[in-house]
């Protein structure tokens, strides 16, 4: 667990580096002629490599399932030019967005291929990250509310025996704990929000909070269970998620600068 939990940590943003590219040299037979109208073998390579990336293997069905899809689009396709859907305003803009977003996936497949960070760099960025996810792992449970006053109500409750378990069950708006008693997995303070992070550095095992946390979510009830060391995996085992995270941020910067370079009016 220490790993795929390092390994979540790491990866920050929304960035794919599994993006579906076109396919160079294809066979001269085409997949199907439909009404004098040429099939290429191209298209069907890309949809095998599109569900490749998706997890789906090859087989002579897949192939089957996918000539006789690319028939049918091509038949619909050919009816709505017929019907002169082809000059319709919005869908030529719907055609123009899709050529951009191909272009704009293109273009970081391109980048990915071409840019690779040095040891030096991945290994400086491995102790940064070291740094940030800290030394210690915190096993913790919490309510969520949305008023301050309940959260103190709460803490006065737990303070007279209440039932962490049970509160948390009936008034946490945390959809993701309140049916586990408000229990959130084990994770250095670094994966929660620094409010949230730095009440539970400051506080021992078995505390509870004695002020309620607020933090963008809500006001938070927080009761630390346990602590440990945390187990930081060797750098070669992370390599190539550090190598992700890297090309993630140059990416962002390269874009960043195209945007300020571009003329915008």
């Amino acid at each position: 667990m220490r790993l795929i939990r390092f390994l979540q940590l790491m990866v920050i943003g929304i960035f794919s580096l599994v993006v579906v590219t076109a396919v160079q040299a294809q066979s001269s037979a085409p997949v199907a002629t439909v009404n004098g109208v040429i099939i290429p073998q191209s298209r069907l390579d890309l949809m095998i490599k599109a569900g490749a990336a998706q997890g789906q293997p090859d087989s002579p069905e897949m192939r089957k399932t996918m000539r006789e899809n690319l028939i049918t689009e091509e038949i619909i396709a050919q009816e709505a030019k017929k019907r002169g859907l082809d000059l319709d305003p919005e869908v030529l803009t719907q055609i123009d967005i899709s050529r951009q977003n191909v272009l704009v996936r293109a273009f970081q497949v391109d980048y990915i291929k071409n840019n690779a960070a040095s040891d030096e760099t991945l290994r400086k960025e491995y102790e940064i990250l070291k740094l940030q996810m800290g030394d210690k792992e915190y096993k913790i449970r919490h309510i969520l509310v949305e008023a301050e006053s309940d959260a103190r109500d709460i803490i006065a409750s737990l303070k007279k025996n209440g039932d962490f378990g049970k509160i948390a069950s009936e008034k946490s708006l945390d959809d993701g704990s309140k049916n586990t008693g408000g229990e959130l997995d084990w994770s250095p303070a670094a994966a929660y929000v620094r409010p949230f992070a730095e009440a539970i550095k400051e506080m021992k095992k078995g505390e509870l909070t004695e002020t309620p946390v607020h933090t963008s979510f809500g006001w938070h009830v927080i009761q630390l269970q346990d602590l440990r060391d945390m187990e930081i995996p060797p750098f070669e085992e992370v390599k190539q998620n550090i190598q992700q995270r890297v090309l993630q941020q140059e990416f962002a910067a390269l874009v960043q600068d195209l945007r300020g370079r571009a003329k915008v009016e």
